[in-house]
């Protein structure tokens, strides 16, 4: 997969435009902090499982990841995850962006006050 492929994945949108039930603002702010959050906790409990493993079977001493120097492979394939963890996070800030870029996309809210207009 392509950068550019992992990069559009990682911001697909669903369709129609996106409901607030708070500030805009505060929203944006909520769920990129949510997402990091995420994220962060997803990734604790992995390494958790996988340090324990590793000392459980003696294929590691304590004290050994935190010395760990990444080779230049390594270092660009966690160069490449955090460009696709940071467009993760930022998706609802390229969502709006690319909403404000559409003409005529509409929110379900928006639908039901129309309807409710209508009666």
């Amino acid at each position: 997969m392509s950068f550019t492929d992992a990069l559009n994945l990682a911001g697909a949108k669903p369709a129609g435009k996106r409901p607030y039930f708070l500030d805009s603002q505060v929203e944006r702010v909520l769920a990129i902090t949510m997402a990091v959050a995420q994220e962060l906790a997803v990734t604790r409990q992995r390494a958790d499982t996988l340090e324990r493993l590793l000392l459980e079977k003696g294929v590691l001493s304590a004290g050994e990841i935190d010395s760990f120097t990444p080779d230049r492979a390594a270092s660009a394939e966690r160069q490449m995850w955090n460009q696709e963890y940071i467009a993760r996070i930022l998706r609802i800030v390229q969502q709006e962006n690319e909403a404000a870029m559409q003409d005529g996309d509409i929110a379900s809210g928006d639908v039901g006050d129309e309807l409710a207009r209508e009666q």
